[in-house]
């Protein structure tokens, strides 16, 4: 009988660039956009800094980076407490159905619980199903439609 896969959900470090940027391209992929090689790098450098309210969480099965979060931390008018936006959330078509994309979410759940965050929020595509049929397990989504007006080039 195989060994059960071991899933670490952790903060990224510095030899988790080439991981993170494997699953960071699968994902601009998936969503057909393009992101400019200086943004890439600019995220991963943030993702490392605890200090500019950019989070960003790993998911290692069994040694291999197979999924990660890409949060923004921020204040918000209707609470005191800091409110968290889940901006990226994806995981390696490959490692897909082992319920990686649950333990992202929890682990958002489990920090914003610790560390006294108001809310935890996070938007996708009306299309993506597969996706919809995870966060429905956590909360219905609302009828709020996102509007969105581009400011750089």
């Amino acid at each position: 009988m195989a060994a059960p896969e071991e899933l670490l959900v952790r903060d990224p470090e510095p030899s988790d660039e080439a991981a993170w940027r494997r699953l960071w391209a699968g994902y601009v992929e998936f969503y057909e956009a393009e992101v400019d090689d200086a943004v890439t790098a600019g995220t991963w450098t943030r993702l490392l800094d605890p200090r500019s309210g950019m989070i960003g969480r790993l998911a290692e099965r069994d040694g291999v980076v197979v999924g990660f979060t890409v949060s923004v931390l921020h204040p918000g008018s209707w609470t005191l407490q800091p409110t968290c936006y889940l901006e990226d959330l994806f995981v390696d078509a490959a490692a897909r159905g082992h319920g990686i994309g649950a333990a992202l979410i929890d682990d958002l759940v489990d920090l914003a619980r610790a560390r006294g965050w108001s809310r935890l929020y996070w938007h996708t595509k009306g299309s993506n199903d597969t996706a919809r049929r995870l966060y429905d397990r956590y909360v219905e989504a609302d009828d709020f439609v996102r509007y969105r007006l581009f400011l750089d080039t």
